[in-house]
């Protein structure tokens, strides 16, 4: 199965049981007093395509990330995983750094073997970034030649996708990068090409029905747009499940309500650990198979 990540910037939305998996970005915990207590498993978005279009540089230094990182994993708890401060290759991130793409890879690749010398404890997952295919097995290398075997690794992230519009190429580059037997999740993923490259993959994330709902009129007079509208979130969810769920699968298993159980991941094994207060899971390598897209936070 795929564990997909509902993408949003709520952060209250963690400490409800909302039988999804959701997806946070730093950019929207790192100035808060208190953090809620998670009631599932959630993810850690770095922020950095936001941080770089705006910037053209990351402002928080690694040990500042990684200290953040640890807050999260011991206050809100249930961290599955966390992005790094990767460097997205898309033409306009890069326009705004001035940086050639190989220079985005490199440093990438050099945040990741950075914040696991500085805590190894905290579940950092490494992310692949490139344009090409073969970009992308490029960047593969580099990890490779820093003593980092990503085939044994339980996750490893694939950046600069969401936003393109060719769904093949992004199809071509899953299937080269599973084909090194890599454990994939897939960073914003393009909902309209997800269905053709599913077997490739063992979690995405989305937050395309915030952007969807900014253009729909809010529901409650408090609401303008439907844009941070938990209900609009969760029917989005569910319509997409539905729509993608196998011919003959369970659509009732596949509401948004519903608990995913066999999440594609092991909890026991060696893998990562969600932090230094054991509020999190030790995450193990599940063996690799053709995952089909049913069940509860699955696209």
């Amino acid at each position: 199965m795929i564990r997909f990540y509902l993408g949003t910037h709520q952060p209250a939305w963690l400490a409800r049981q909302l039988g999804v998996l959701l997806l946070v970005s730093h950019r929207r915990l790192a100035d808060r007093r208190t953090l809620p207590r998670a009631a599932a498993p959630w993810a850690l978005d770095s922020g950095g395509f936001t941080e770089l279009s705006m910037h053209g540089r990351w402002r928080t230094g690694p040990r500042a990330y990684v200290a953040a990182v640890r807050r999260y994993s011991a206050e809100i708890g249930q961290l599955d995983w966390a992005a790094p401060q990767d460097w997205m290759c898309e033409d306009g991130v890069r326009r705004r750094t001035g940086l050639a793409l190989r220079t985005h890879q490199r440093r990438t690749v050099a945040n990741y073997l950075e914040l696991r010398d500085l805590d190894p404890l905290l579940p950092f997952i490494p992310v692949l970034q490139g344009h090409s295919v073969s970009d992308y097995h490029r960047c593969a290398d580099l990890y490779e030649r820093a003593g980092i075997d990503l085939a044994e690794l339980p996750l490893v992230g694939v950046g600069s996708v969401c936003r393109r519009q060719h769904t093949r190429e992004v199809e071509q580059i899953m299937r080269a990068l599973a084909g090194r037997g890599f454990t994939l999740h897939g960073f914003g993923v393009k909902i309209t090409g997800l269905a053709r490259y599913a077997d490739t993959i063992s979690s995405c994330d989305s937050a395309a029905w915030s952007l969807r709902g900014r253009r729909v009129p809010g529901c409650t007079p408090i609401h303008r747009t439907e844009s941070n509208c938990l209900r609009f979130a969760l029917a989005w969810h569910e319509h997409l499940v539905r729509s993608l769920a196998p011919p003959g699968g369970n659509a009732v298993a596949a509401s948004a309500g519903a608990c995913l159980i066999d999440s594609g991941f092991s909890r026991s094994g060696s893998g990562l650990r969600a932090g230094r207060s054991g509020s999190g899971p030790r995450l193990g390598r599940s063996p690799r198979r053709r995952r089909s897209v049913v069940g509860s936070g699955v696209s």
